[in-house]
C-alpha cells in the first residue's frame, strides 16, 4: 500500500474517532445541535478520506504522487477547518465563523477536484491492450 493511502486511512480513522466522540457526547447530554458537525466529520473525514486512500492503493503503480499528496493535504485541512467552524457557528450563531466555514468547504471542494483530476488521469491513461484483455478475461 502506498504511504499516501496509509496516511488517508490513519487520518480518516482519527477523524471518525472524533466524530464518534461527538456522537457519544450528544447522546449522553441529549443535545443534538452538533449533528451536522458529527455528520461532516464522519462523511468527509472518514468515508471520503477512506475512498481516496482506496483509490490511490488500487492505482499504486500509476497515480501521481504529487496529486495524491495534494489531495491528502486539502482533504485533511478541509476537515480540520470546516468541522470546528461549523460547530462554532451552530453553537453561537456568530457569523464570523461563516468565513472560516466557507474556507473549509472550498478546501474540501478543491480536494475533490484534485481527486477528480487523478481519477480522470487513470481513466484516460494508456493501457497495454494485451494485458488489459487478459485482466478482463480473468
Amino acid at each position: 500500500m502506498p504511504r499516501v493511502s496509509a496516511a488517508f486511512f490513519v487520518t480518516g480513522a482519527l477523524f471518525v474517532l472524533v466524530g464518534m466522540g461527538i456522537g457519544e457526547y450528544m447522546g449522553a447530554h441529549e443535545d443534538f445541535r452538533l449533528t451536522p458537525v458529527h455528520a461532516h466529520i464522519n462523511l468527509v473525514g472518514w468515508v471520503t478520506m477512506a475512498l481516496y486512500g482506496t483509490f490511490y492503493a488500487l492505482t499504486a503503480k500509476t497515480y501521481s504522487k504529487r496529486l495524491a499528496w495534494t489531495n491528502y493535504g486539502l482533504g485533511t485541512v478541509a476537515v480540520i477547518v470546516m468541522a470546528p467552524s461549523l460547530g462554532g457557528f451552530i453553537l453561537t450563531q456568530d457569523k464570523r465563523f461563516l468565513m472560516t466555514l466557507i474556507g473549509g468547504e472550498m478546501l474540501a471542494m478543491l480536494g475533490m477536484l484534485t481527486f477528480l483530476v487523478s481519477a480522470v488521469r487513470e481513466l484516460l491513461r494508456k493501457r497495454d491492450d494485451h494485458k488489459s484483455a487478459l485482466a478482463a478475461a480473468e
